[in-house]
């Protein structure tokens, strides 16, 4: 089940990055995070995935925040879509190489001759 709310700890270990980047990206995007009377940040799933676009704008494409402003404020659709691709790329090749992994290891194990070659 998701949770509703993320704390600063949980977003920036999402995103790897710090918990200053974050406030920093706060107020530079004017973004308003729930925070609770003590003053903890609460992110709600659209906060996060605002971040996950200024994420990929400035960490993975390389621009500067002015460039990420303006690419999201000229095309909000197209910047969502492309992080999308590359989060479901990202997922893809970590699981084709979780599959290598699995292959390597029965090789492995197939030349030690502790289990069959399959048929």
């Amino acid at each position: 089940m998701d949770k509703l709310f993320h704390s600063i700890s949980e977003v920036a270990r999402m995103l790897n990055v710090t918990s200053p980047t974050l406030r920093y990206w706060e107020k530079e995007f004017g973004l308003n995070p729930h925070k609770t009377e003590k003053g903890s940040r609460r992110y709600s799933k659209k906060d996060v995935e605002a971040l996950r676009l200024i994420h990929h704008l400035v960490k993975t494409k390389g621009l500067t925040l002015a460039g990420a402003k303006q690419k999201l404020k000229e095309n909000p659709d197209t910047v969502t879509h492309s992080e999308e691709i590359v989060r479901r790329l990202k997922i893809v090749r970590a699981e084709l190489a979780a599959l290598v992994k699995e292959f390597d290891e029965m090789e492995k194990l197939i030349s030690r001759k502790i289990i069959s070659k399959p048929d």
